[in-house]
């Protein structure tokens, strides 16, 4: 297996095709595999986002069950290489796509499922069905009428306490901030921190209609676990913890800066993005996808804030 931290580390597919996935070990018994940076498509199959998996003395723990039911399968053949213990265990960081469309496959395997009950609504959204129903075109033919939604098994509120075998994983409500039912998992043996799409790293995040304000509280509530290494929704695993959250940070911070400003001011969109200066953030990558879309969206939530 590849060291999570080695120039290997980065997710295949690159130079064209389906994206290899190969399991990376972030600290003992706590591994991830990572996806490439791009938007879904029928050629990467919607293996965007990552997940992780924990080895205990008596099963896995997997952290989100990737984009579409054959990613989980190869997750799992991932898994399998690593150690013969079944996954008894699945968390879900929140309850986007790139991150639940697997899920069927671990539920049909056995597995327990826990979210933060914040998921409830989503799930049961017209957003939620009607993505679905986009991406059996869009994804297909990964994403199909066998694909569906998956509810928890077990839904949590507040911090919660997971043991299994010999390892205990914490369970941190940190939403609503990207989703409302964002949920951190730290392993304190290893001082390792699954933080789900709080944390982008190297890249662009997608902030959608998440509460930045309150996003940016709970990166500074992340910080407060102390954790040697992270493993973020998105990009590899990082040692610097404190400089990849605060990558994440400014971002937000500028963003609610620059549109609260042109807000305030009553300044048309058009002409408040084109006049910022983007020259810190542009040459990360997605940047040209996702910062417009980020910008408006932030620009619109600084309307409803500003008094």
């Amino acid at each position: 297996m590849g060291s999570a931290f080695s120039p290997g580390a980065r997710a295949a597919g690159e130079a064209g095709g389906v994206p290899q996935m190969r399991a990376l070990e972030a600290a003992p018994g706590c591994w991830y595999v990572q996806g490439v940076s791009a938007l879904g498509s029928t050629e990467n199959q919607n293996f965007i986002s990552n997940a992780g998996f924990i080895v205990t003395s008596e099963s896995v723990v997997v952290i989100d069950a990737l984009g579409s039911p054959a990613l989980a399968e190869r997750l799992l053949a991932e898994i399998r290489k690593v150690t013969p213990k079944k996954v008894s265990h699945v968390v879900v960081t929140h309850y986007h796509a790139d991150h639940i469309y697997g899920l069927q496959v671990f539920e049909q395997a056995g597995a327990r499922i826990l979210a933060h009950q914040g998921g409830r609504e989503y799930l049961h959204s017209d957003t939620a069905r009607l993505r679905l129903q986009a991406s059996r075109t869009e994804l297909a033919p990964w994403i199909d009428e066998r694909t569906r939604l998956v509810p928890a098994t077990q839904w949590i509120d507040g911090r919660h306490e997971l043991v299994v075998g010999d390892t205990k994983l914490v369970l941190q409500p940190v939403g609503p901030a990207h989703t409302p039912e964002d949920l951190a998992v730290y392993v304190p043996k290893a001082r390792l921190l699954y933080a789900g799409d709080l944390v982008f790293r190297s890249r662009i995040p997608f902030v959608g209609q998440a509460d930045s304000r309150n996003w940016i509280a709970s990166l500074d509530k992340l910080l407060e676990f102390e954790a040697e290494v992270i493993v973020p929704g998105h990009g590899p695993a990082s040692t610097q913890a404190r400089k990849d959250i605060q990558l994440t940070r400014d971002y937000l911070v500028y963003l609610r800066k620059t549109m609260g400003a042109a807000a305030r001011d009553m300044t048309p969109f058009e002409e408040a993005y084109e006049a910022t200066d983007w020259s810190r953030f542009e040459h990360l990558p997605l940047f040209g996808a996702a910062n417009r879309m980020n910008a408006y969206n932030t620009y619109l939530l600084m309307e409803h804030e500003t008094p």
